[in-house]
C-alpha cells in the first residue's frame, strides 16, 4: 500500500505525518515554526528518516501563497504578516530533497479537502471550512473542488463594520487592522484583553462580541457562496460554546431572509465543529499529497 505525507504547515506549529488516511497515521512529528531554513530542515529530516518512503506530500499552508504553477514564485508564501516568512519559498526545497510529486494549498484549503474527503463535509457539493486561531482563514470547495482564482480566498481579511463607538478596539491585522482576523483570531483576543482568551470565564460578554464578529463573516460567506455545511476549527473554536452563540447570531443577521431548513430548522448540524477534529488539517495535507500522486 503506498504511504504519503502530510505537512500542516501553522503560523505558529508544523505538523509532519506519513499514512494512508484517518487511523492509519504511522508516524507524526509537531515542532516550532521557527525561520523559514530551520523549519523546512526539520520537515525534510522527518521524511528522510521515515523507514518506508512516501508516494507523494502535501503542503497545506498558511498564506498568502503562490498557487500559479506558471509563476516563477510557484511555492512560495507571499506577504504574510508571519515575522521572516515573507516570500519564502517552501515547496522547492522539500521537493528537490525527496524527489516526490507535492500537491500545495492552503492550510483551510487542505482541511476541507480532508473534510470532503473522511469529514464533516462527506457526499456535499459545496462546503465551508473556517479555522479561528492564531490568523483566521476560510477554504471552500465547490462542486467538490477547491476554490481558486486569481489567488485563493483570504475570507480572514474581510471588512465586517465594526461599530467604533460601541467596540473602540482598533484590531491587530497589519494590513487591514479590524478585518476578521484583527478583531476574533487568538492574537486579537489576546491584544484586546490583554491576557490569553481561554482564561475568560464562558460567561464573558467579549464571547458574545466575538461570536458576533463570527456570525458576521459567516453571513457573508453563506450569502455568496451558499455553501451546504460550514465547518468551524481552530484554537479560538475549541471554546465550544461559541458555536451555540454564533448559530444564534446567524439566525438573527440573516433576520428570516434565507428559508433553506438547514439554516432555519437544522443549524445544529449546518455549523460544525470539524469530523476529522485536530487532525482535519493534517489530514487534509495527506489528502493534498494523494491528488498530487493522481495528477
Amino acid at each position: 500500500m503506498s504511504l504519503y505525507g502530510g505537512v500542516e504547515a501553522g503560523g505558529t506549529k508544523f505538523v509532519c505525518a506519513v499514512g494512508t488516511g484517518p487511523g492509519d497515521l504511522r508516524a507524526v512529528d509537531r515542532f516550532p515554526t521557527t525561520t523559514p531554513a530551520l523549519t523546512i530542515a526539520r520537515v525534510i529530516d522527518f521524511f528522510q528518516r521515515q523507514p518506508e518512503p512516501v508516494t507523494a506530500i502535501g503542503i497545506g499552508s498558511f498564506g498568502p501563497l503562490d498557487l500559479n504553477r506558471r509563476s516563477p514564485s510557484y511555492g512560495y508564501i507571499t506577504t504574510t504578516p508571519k515575522a521572516g516568512w515573507q516570500h519564502a519559498d517552501l515547496v522547492g526545497p522539500i521537493q528537490r530533497a525527496l524527489d516526490v510529486p507535492v500537491g500545495f494549498d492552503t492550510d483551510v484549503n487542505a482541511a476541507i479537502i480532508g473534510e470532503h474527503r473522511w469529514g464533516a463535509a462527506q457526499a456535499l457539493d459545496t462546503a465551508l471550512y473556517i479555522t479561528v486561531g492564531t490568523g483566521f482563514g476560510g477554504g471552500a470547495i465547490v462542486e467538490g473542488k477547491p476554490v481558486h482564482g486569481v489567488l485563493h480566498p483570504e475570507i480572514g481579511h474581510m471588512p465586517i463594520g465594526r461599530d467604533r463607538q460601541a467596540d473602540p478596539f482598533p484590531g491587530v491585522c497589519p494590513f487591514h487592522g479590524d478585518c476578521l482576523e484583527g478583531l476574533t483570531s487568538g492574537p486579537a483576543l489576546r491584544a484586546r484583553l490583554g491576557h490569553p482568551a481561554d482564561l475568560l470565564p464562558e460567561d464573558s460578554p467579549v464571547w458574545d462580541l466575538e461570536a458576533h464578529y463570527l456570525a458576521l463573516g459567516l453571513v457573508s460567506c453563506i450569502c455568496t457562496l451558499s455553501p451546504q455545511r460550514i465547518i468551524m476549527g481552530g484554537g479560538v473554536m475549541q471554546q465550544l460554546h461559541l458555536f451555540p452563540r454564533i448559530r444564534r447570531e446567524v439566525q438573527t443577521i440573516l433576520n428570516g431572509y434565507l428559508q433553506a431548513p438547514e439554516i432555519v430548522e437544522h443549524i445544529d448540524e449546518y455549523i460544525v465543529p470539524p469530523g476529522l477534529g485536530s487532525e482535519a488539517g493534517v489530514l487534509g495535507s495527506l489528502a493534498l499529497g494523494m491528488q498530487a500522486a493522481d495528477e
